[in-house]
């Protein structure tokens, strides 16, 4: 990999902890440990979540003018970033950012004659149906496909969402970046009953978790109405909600008697997870279910929507189950079951754990590696 030059752009590579960045991070450490020379270009904050890996070079960017102050915009790349890169000299770029400054990164690309590979992480033509704004999804799916299009490769974290990318025109030949799992921190062996009784969890009662940020678009209605439902049927078991965001406060109003730990990472993120027993991932916006395979890591079937991302991780019934999203009354049975049978929730939790040793981030990586050598080794010819 030593005949890599990778101009790696980034929407964000260090400003909050969610599974892109963790996937991003781990792409570059595989890379520069190979021999590859990798430089990073992305906004960054004053406060960032973690130290990045490889050099980053910050792009001048502001936070998003409205509600989610933790992501920032950059228009497009400025000519100093373009100076930079140009003085790196990349063999190929990788893009992982299809709006504002990717698609700068892009005509960069193309004016340098280099490879541009376009990595697909969440699927943004989704978010506006969450937020009353379904007017302009129409026209984010013609941005996102004039800017794949554009690309000499695209990749997608899964099988379903690349089939999905190809449906909606973005490519013809969508490859795979898949992501991957430690199972030396997530693991069954995580779990703390004394941690669980602090939280006030009793033996024998059955914990319903979700993991993620508190936004919209993760499925927080569903969850919320599907635990409703539950409730009035008078069904024991206890919630746990670990995670924070901006649609806290109303998250927390839906579910009462909750337990909310916030922000976990980690190996208090595994014990948190695992000291649940059934995890509820109601999203249909996920393009990788990273919180459903830490959950399945952990031990835990995942009663999960039907969609992008979960579809390739979650056998139904199997090692969880999969349920048409937006489906409430579907949750609802899927939980019931695991609620009624403990044994049913035993072996699908074993199941659960042995699928996800499957999911490694030496092979992710290395998957993407290739790619990255055809497109060079394409360039060439």
């Amino acid at each position: 990999m030593s005949a890599l030059r990778i101009a790696f752009v980034s929407g964000n590579y260090n400003c909050l902890r969610d599974g892109a960045n963790r996937a991003q991070n781990m792409l570059v450490r595989f890379l520069l440990d190979h021999g590859a020379a990798v430089r990073v270009y992305s906004p960054t904050s004053q406060n960032p979540a973690f130290t990045p890996v490889g050099d980053l070079v910050s792009i001048p960017s502001r936070p998003l003018p409205f509600g989610r102050k933790e992501y920032r915009l950059a228009w497009r790349l400025p000519r100093t970033v373009r100076q930079d890169i140009a003085a790196f000299s990349p063999n190929l770029f990788h893009i992982s950012l299809p709006l504002l400054h990717g698609r700068s990164a892009l005509k960069l690309a193309r004016r340098m004659g280099v490879p541009a590979i376009g990595a697909m992480h969440t699927r943004f033509e989704t978010y506006p149906r969450y937020y009353g704004l379904g007017l302009f999804e129409r026209p984010l799916l013609a941005i996102l496909r004039r800017f794949y299009r554009g690309c000499d490769h695209v990749v997608a974290p899964c099988e379903s969402a690349a089939r999905t990318m190809e449906q909606q025109g973005m490519g013809t030949d969508v490859g795979i970046w898949t992501r991957g799992v430690d199972t030396e921190l997530f693991a069954p062996t995580r779990r703390d009953e004394v941690w669980r009784h602090a939280q006030g969890f009793r033996n024998g009662t059955p914990v319903i978790a979700f993991l993620g940020r508190l936004v919209l678009e993760k499925g927080l209605a569903d969850f919320s109405a599907a635990i409703a439902r539950l409730r009035a049927e008078g069904a024991d078991f206890r919630v746990l909600v670990i995670g924070d965001g901006p649609a806290r406060a109303d998250f927390e109003r839906d579910l009462r008697d909750a337990v909310f730990v916030g922000f976990q990472h980690g190996a208090d993120l595994a014990r948190a997870i695992a000291g649940a027993d059934i995890l509820l991932n109601p999203s249909s916006t996920e393009a990788f279910g990273n919180v459903s395979l830490e959950a399945m890591a952990c031990g835990l079937p995942v009663v999960a929507a039907d969609a992008t991302g979960n579809s390739n991780l979650v056998i139904d019934g199997l090692t969880g189950a999969l349920v048409s999203p937006g489906d409430v009354e579907g949750y609802v049975d899927a939980l019931r079951r695991y609620l009624a049978q403990p044994s049913l929730r035993k072996a699908h939790a074993f199941n659960a754990h042995a699928r996800s040793k499957v999911f490694s981030w030496e092979r992710a990586s290395a998957g993407i590696a290739r790619v990255y050598l055809e497109a060079l080794g394409s360039a060439r010819r």
